[in-house]
């Protein structure tokens, strides 16, 4: 295929959101046939690019190290693949949620063109490019969190811009680095790096390495840098669930991923102080996110702790720096983001129909709404890591990678992976049995109002549903593939 398709895929829905402002559309629903054919049309373009890939396309060059590239490799194509079957159904979503909301337009825009930046951050050929779009994305979510204008929202933009550019401003360290250092920096599995560069201290790479880890990590909502993603579920539900399950968040530990396996490379960190050093933050997390979580009444801010604890599986399995352990960071990234966005999803579809946002206050809401509480329950079940759903298939083989490592380091991140789904049992089944059993007495004549959405709500939470227990039962062929990109083959 032509290379120049790439870029094609990354601008259409930039420049096709940016048009929706101007657009004369004459009733809302023009709007939406625009808007989804946009995503629609992007998103099999990108299939066509990630089945066809064409060769790598050099966009810019200052310098012979200074060059912005777009190229599919296999880590971009899992990245690429997730979000282009995500975003059609988020979008259809989207329209039935922002039916009671303000500014329509404008968060459509900000919404589709996140679609083509964070396939930029896929498709990046090197660190710098990856970067670049890194930053994009950053400043394209900034209007999505604070889209209602509430003081909540503008506080939670606010926290989300200090600790989104403070991240990346660590990881730029590791960028400048790289290139000062690398010589070539376009992605290469098993890093460009090489040996130890230019007579360097091997302590002052590794510092370099570790700022660079928990810059990135950042919008991957790694402990202590976690808060700003909590705060940030006074945006409306889609773009939580875009934060949490889809772009934002993803991105952060698709960076993390590139930093250690495509640029310095795990021959040279495993076994060393840095490697401990991230995971003991990466296992820290996974217990805190879910602890946090259980304590939450607040049910999207109890999903946003989730989301803390879950995205430090994927950190973990990157941290065990072998084959096996990106295999199992790059299935539960798939997995999460199919359980995550069903779950946030149902919680904005009861929070639309009813305009309550607490666990207490929605006892008995599961019979009245047994399409919304029945995806969140199958969703609950795949983040507990049960048998028959996608998120037993991820964790296992993260903890397989943790005992095939070896070390005491890994095999704490396995009592980790326990203790975390204990808690995730207890704090998302709690809430299913709530709203499916609220007590003999319970009185439902006060919910007579109470129902589920129109089917734009309910078709993406069945899609998920189905993908949830699909992939929990037959994940062979997705699992091999994942496993063939870890080990480079693809």
């Amino acid at each position: 295929m032509n290379s120049w398709l790439t870029v094609a895929a990354v601008l259409l829905p930039i420049a096709g959101g940016i048009l929706i402002p101007i657009l004369p559309f004459r009733r809302r629903i023009h709007m939406e046939w625009y808007i989804e054919a946009l995503v629609i049309a992007t998103s099999v373009l990108v299939w066509c690019l990630l089945l066809h890939r064409p060769e790598e396309l050099v966009l810019l060059r200052f310098t012979d190290q200074i060059v912005f590239t777009l190229r599919i490799d296999g880590l971009g194509t899992v990245f690429a693949g997730l979000i282009s079957v995500l975003w059609p159904l988020a979008i259809l979503y989207s329209y039935e949620y922002m039916t009671h909301e303000e500014r329509e337009r404008p968060f459509f825009m900000f919404y589709t063109a996140t679609f083509g930046v964070t396939l930029g951050i896929a498709f990046a050929g090197n660190i710098l490019t990856m970067y670049f779009f890194y930053e994009l994305l950053t400043l394209v979510t900034i209007p999505l969190v604070i889209h209602t204008f509430t003081r909540d929202a503008v506080l939670a933009a606010r926290k989300y811009i200090y600790f989104s550019m403070g991240g990346a401003a660590f990881g730029f360290i590791a960028v400048v680095f790289l290139l000062y250092y690398g010589g070539n920096t376009e992605f290469v599995l098993g890093g460009f790096l090489g040996s130890l560069p230019g007579g360097l201290n091997f302590n002052l790479v590794l510092a370099v390495f570790v700022i660079g880890f928990i810059g990135f990590s950042v919008k991957a909502a790694m402990f202590p840098f976690y808060s700003w993603l909590p705060d940030a579920g006074a945006a409306p539900t889609p773009v939580t669930a875009l934060l949490h399950a889809v772009a934002v968040v993803k991105a952060g530990a698709f960076a993390v991923i590139r930093l250690t396996y495509y640029c310095f490379g795990t021959e040279m960190l495993i076994g060393t102080w840095a490697q401990k050093l991230v995971l003991s933050l990466a296992m820290f997390t996974i217990v805190f996110g879910c602890s946090m979580a259980v304590r939450e009444t607040h049910l999207k801010r109890r999903l946003a702790f989730s989301t803390v604890s879950n995205l430090s599986y994927i950190i973990f399995g990157a941290a065990i720096m072998t084959t096996a352990g990106l295999a199992g960071a790059l299935c539960h990234m798939v997995f999460h983001a199919i359980m995550k966005i069903s779950a946030f999803f149902c919680s904005g579809a009861i929070m639309h129909q009813t305009d309550h946002h607490f666990i207490p206050d929605m006892d008995g809401f599961g019979r009245k709404m047994p399409w919304v509480y029945g995806a969140f329950t199958v969703s609950a079940l795949g983040m507990m890591g049960v048998p028959g759903c996608c998120g037993f298939i991820s964790k296992w083989l993260l903890a397989e990678a943790a005992i095939g490592a070896g070390t005491v380091w890994t095999w704490i991140g396995v009592a980790a992976l326990l203790i975390s789904a204990l808690l995730t049992a207890i704090y998302m089944m709690t809430f299913v049995v709530r709203g499916f059993f609220p007590g003999k007495d319970f009185d439902y004549e006060k919910l007579r109002d109470v129902r589920d959405p129109n089917w734009k709500m309910i078709l993406p939470l069945a899609v998920f549903s189905i993908a949830i227990v699909g992939f929990g039962l037959y994940s062979t062929p997705l699992t091999e593939f994942l496993s063939r990109v870890a080990a480079g083959l693809i």
